[in-house]
Parts: C-alpha cells; structure tokens; sequence
C-alpha cells in the first residue's frame, strides 16, 4: 500500500530467516537501517535468499534451503509475521495472499540460469508490462527502472547498495559473474528472453 508495507517486509525477510526465536515485532515500526542494526547478532540462517521482487500484490523469491524443510518454515515464518503486521495496520484480519504459498523445485540447468532474471524483471510489469509479450522498444528506461527499484534484489546485484544483508549473492554471483557483468546480461535479456523456455516454474 505504501513504502512502509515494502520496507516491513524487505525488513521481515531479514528478521525471520533465522532459527533463533524472534523479537517481538509486532508493535515496532521499521527504519530504513533496524533490519542492518540487528545483522550483528548471530543468526541460524534458514534458507539462502537468492533473489527477490517485492510486487504490489505478491512476490517472488529465489530460495536454496539451508536445513530440511527450511523454506516451509521460512515462508510460514515470514508470511504469518508480515500478515499479522499488515492485518492491525490496516485494521483487517484472515489471510493476506491467496492461498498457501506455491514453490517449484529447480532441477533444470535453463530454468535455474532464467529464474534470477526472470524475477528480477518482474517489477516491469508496473511500467513495462509489454515486456513479457516481447514487444518492450525502450529497454534503456526499462534497465533504468529496474536499477532504481528498490524491492527487488536486483540493485545489490549491480554494485548498487540497497538491502545486501537480506541476500546470499555468493552462488549467484559465482556463476554469473561481476556487477558488470551481470547487469549486461540482464539488458541483453530483456531483448532476447523467451518466457516461454520457463513457463512450467514460473507460478504465474
């Protein structure tokens, strides 16, 4: 609804990948720097955050479990948290998403090396819808628009500070290369990306 919802869960998605009980939340109103503050205690990550997009009415996520059964119990955790935050904000109550979450397991080696992309260009559907139909002209202002969004994890892969100690950017990095790099295989993308490769994985 407005920035303080996305900056609560860029803030959730920090605070619940851990084994540790957490703080109560329930009541504190994040800031653009709390969710860095708590990053020096020790922490029992759940899942590695791989990649992100925080969208107006859902999200994805790149996800690789840590322990067994960690991304059940990092999306309960984190979806459970962020509704009872929006619930008495809003002065709502039930479910906040539709339904439980719907996760695919990445086997295929084309499926793994779209997905990071995929995601990452999900926020065009705010400006750029015409994307996904291959019918995007202007992919300079896209690029631009997807290196200024700040839900997304994309900026941190670029070299652009925005929220680095939500996501694990090792793997990722190591397989696509440096900031540079990557950012010029996402612009390249967006002009060769055929959705239609990835269709089976991508919960849309």
């Amino acid at each position: 609804m407005e920035e303080k919802d996305y900056l609560r869960a860029i803030h959730d998605m920090y605070e619940f990948n851990d084994e540790n009980p957490t703080d109560n939340l329930y009541y504190r109103s994040p800031s653009l720097t709390s969710y860095e503050t708590r990053s020096r205690k020790v922490r029992k990550m759940i899942v590695e955050i791989l990649a992100f997009a925080l969208m107006p009415n859902h999200y994805h996520f790149l996800l690789r479990p840590i322990h067994d059964k960690g991304i059940s119990k990092f999306m309960h955790k984190f979806g459970l948290g962020y509704a009872m935050y929006f619930n008495k904000k809003y002065e709502r109550s039930g479910t906040l998403f539709q339904g439980p979450f719907r996760a695919i397991h990445i086997e295929r080696e084309a499926h793994f090396l779209h997905l990071p992309f995929y995601i990452h260009a999900n926020p065009l559907d705010i400006k750029f819808p015409e994307w996904r139909d291959g019918r995007l002209k202007n992919y300079r202002a896209a690029m631009n628009y997807l290196e200024t969004y700040r839900w997304s994890s994309f900026p941190d892969y670029i070299g652009k500070r925005n929220f680095p100690s939500v996501t694990s950017r090792g793997f990722l990095s190591s397989v696509f290369g440096s900031p540079k790099e990557y950012q010029k295989t996402t612009f390249q993308l967006l002009k060769e990306m055929n959705l239609s490769e990835i269709e089976d994985v991508i919960l849309e």
